[in-house]
């Protein structure tokens, strides 16, 4: 109970949980109708865990909604008619989603100038939300350019090797073994690359900041 109540009172790290938990759960659901139907499923826990944490932001809920709404439509229809396709126009919805989240975050950590134990969540969570997003322009990317992160003429990288991408450039850590081939995807792996440093530039050290002007403070009293 007090876990939950912890989560309650801090929903950002309630995202930020069910991310993390989903870079382990994935590669359990690919390569089965009934791992991509719990893919599925776990997909719409995250938006929804997601619109929680966008509604204590000063952005716009109900944009978040209109968003979401049709990924889940979209999702649901590609498994009951057999249209993967339409698994691509959902993921073009949802990185426009998680773009919005994090933006939400961002000015959530913004709003004022005092370091909240949520808003320290949310800075992990907004990193998650970020390498989603990139994530599922990817995957649209791949989509209409075939081959575009390697594995062979044609070859389609899955949704893990992706996401795998996604996390290793945003953190700089250029560890994984999925590259992109095609200019246009090497440009957008660019731009991942330059919004990581400049989200741990400006945002992560701002918090750091206040984090470390609190406890100065606390201290003097």
């Amino acid at each position: 109970m007090r876990a939950l109540e912890t989560l309650k009172r801090n929903p950002s790290a309630a995202l930020l949980l069910v991310q993390l938990a989903g870079f382990l759960l994935y590669p359990l659901m690919e390569g089965s109708l009934r791992g991509r139907t719990l893919f599925g499923v776990f997909g719409t826990i995250v938006l929804g865990t997601a619109l929680v944490v966008v509604r204590r932001s000063p952005w716009l809920t109900w944009i978040g909604i209109l968003l979401a709404m049709p990924v889940v439509f979209l999702s649901v229809a590609s498994v009951l008619t057999g249209r993967p396709e339409l698994l691509v126009w959902a993921a073009g919805l949802e990185a426009v989603f998680y773009f919005y989240a994090a933006g939400g975050l961002i000015a959530y950590m913004w709003q004022d100038s005092v370091a909240t134990t949520d808003e320290l969540f949310a800075a992990g969570a907004t990193f998650t939300l970020l390498a989603w997003a990139f994530a599922y322009v990817f995957v649209v990317y791949q989509a209409l350019t075939p081959g575009s992160f390697g594995g062979g003429e044609g070859a389609a990288r899955t949704w893990v090797e992706l996401l795998f991408l996604s996390v290793a450039v945003l953190s700089s850590v250029g560890l994984s073994d999925v590259m992109p081939v095609t200019p246009m995807a090497r440009g957008i792996v660019m731009l991942e690359a330059f919004a990581g440093v400049m989200y741990i530039t400006v945002v992560v050290s701002r918090l750091i900041g206040m984090t470390v002007a609190a406890r100065k403070d606390a201290r003097r009293e």
